[in-house]
């Protein structure tokens, strides 16, 4: 199974990435999607991964440096939690967006809808 990088942001290189393939969503999508992983890579001092799995679910993953020793992975953990129940509108409307635009399920969907 594949996944798919959405956008990521480094603490450590104060760097934030939007996959180019995803810069067709709407300019305020694209900032929510910011807003989240930097305010996250800045709170768990790691990089913040936002991502698809081919399956149109969406993933978060946090990356630590390898020295340190005081990276709290319960926190980060309670934090990922809370970004899937604060903003879950925001998340499931781009699961569908991606199951439709990138999915061989969506594709099907697409067909139907304009039979």
């Amino acid at each position: 199974m594949s996944n798919f990088i959405l956008a990521a942001a480094s603490y450590e290189k104060q760097k934030y990435y939007l996959e180019p393939m995803f810069q067709k969503l709407p300019e305020g999508i694209q900032e929510e999607i910011r807003i989240i992983c930097v305010t996250t890579a800045q709170k768990l001092t790691c990089t913040f991964l936002m991502g698809f799995r081919e399956n149109g679910e969406i993933y978060f993953e946090t990356v630590k440096r390898e020295d340190d020793f005081d990276f709290d992975e319960i926190g980060a953990e309670l934090e990922v939690k809370e970004i899937f129940r604060t903003q879950k509108q925001l998340l499931a409307s781009l699961s569908a967006w991606f199951t439709i635009y990138f999915t061989d399920e969506g594709e099907k969907l697409k067909d139907q809808l304009l039979e």
